[in-house]
């Protein structure tokens, strides 16, 4: 099992859609682990958004993600990130096909709802801002003290 974060970012809160973004990532069937209302700080989108310091739109990135309360959630399942991923379609909205998150919601490159890690060695850096290991569920543990009918 492959784990990978995502952030229901401004733009998807302020239009109310975060309980569609998620339903849609769990109809896929990702198992949500963990899952925080936040609003993240300049020190944190600063170490989220480290790789992109230094270049044009860096300011623009970090502004935005402040600039309201978003949901970070870590998914889990087989191939988590190309799964979550391939749900929200390209960062560019306009490029993004009928059926993905932004191609049927977003229509700016910069408010295009959703984030997702690019790879699992980014998912594991980017989960371990967000979340200490106790916040996160582990079904293969505790799935005997659940009942799922």
């Amino acid at each position: 099992m492959e784990r990978t974060l995502i952030i229901v970012k401004p733009d998807a809160m302020q239009r109310g859609l975060a309980g569609e973004i998620l339903s849609r990532f769990e109809r896929r069937g990702l198992k949500i682990v963990g899952l925080k209302l936040i609003h993240i700080d300049q020190a944190l989108a600063n170490r989220h958004y480290g790789e992109h310091q230094g270049k044009p739109f860096f300011n623009g990135l970090v502004g935005f993600i402040t600039s309201s309360p978003v949901i970070v959630g870590v998914l889990e399942g087989t191939n988590a990130v190309a799964a979550v991923r391939s749900t929200m379609g390209p960062t560019n909205p306009t490029s993004a096909g009928p059926g993905t998150i932004r191609g049927d919601l977003a229509l700016e490159l910069g408010r295009n709802m959703v984030h997702g890690s690019d790879s699992p060695e980014s998912a594991e850096r980017e989960i371990s801002l967000f979340f200490r290991p106790e916040e996160l569920l582990d079904y293969t543990r505790d799935a005997d003290r659940w009942i799922f009918e």
